[in-house]
């Protein structure tokens, strides 16, 4: 497997962990309509999150973050459209990223919460 889809891989197992740590319930991981792909679809405190996560192993490349591009927005509320489609829900939504940056022995995490495009 490639670097970057092992980073990925660990990104998302981190990122489920921490959202658990943080008092949210893990709905889906890697919940996937044709095309469209949401890393992890979560509840908290009556409300339904879309999570976007992105890891890097360094910043030599941009924060992760900065990877997070106006399509990629797009697609996750595309991705949300078809997932309360399939499962009404009477719960605000909200779109959010998880950015995460791997280090040799330690994770740094920084929530980004209700983006827009």
């Amino acid at each position: 497997m490639a670097r970057h889809n092992e980073t990925g891989k660990k990104g998302e197992k981190l990122a489920a962990e921490w959202l658990v740590k943080n008092g949210f319930t893990i709905l889906e991981k890697n919940w996937r309509f044709k095309r469209l792909e949401v890393d992890i679809i979560a509840e908290k405190e009556n409300l339904l999150h879309f999570i976007e996560v992105k890891s890097r192993a360094s910043e030599n490349y941009g924060l992760p973050e900065e990877a997070v591009s106006k399509k990629k927005i797009e697609n996750l509320l595309n991705a949300s459209v078809e997932y309360l489609q399939l499962y009404p829900t009477s719960k605000r939504i909200q779109f959010d990223v998880l950015a995460i940056t791997l280090q040799k022995d330690a994770a740094t995490f920084f929530f980004i919460e209700d983006v827009y495009i």
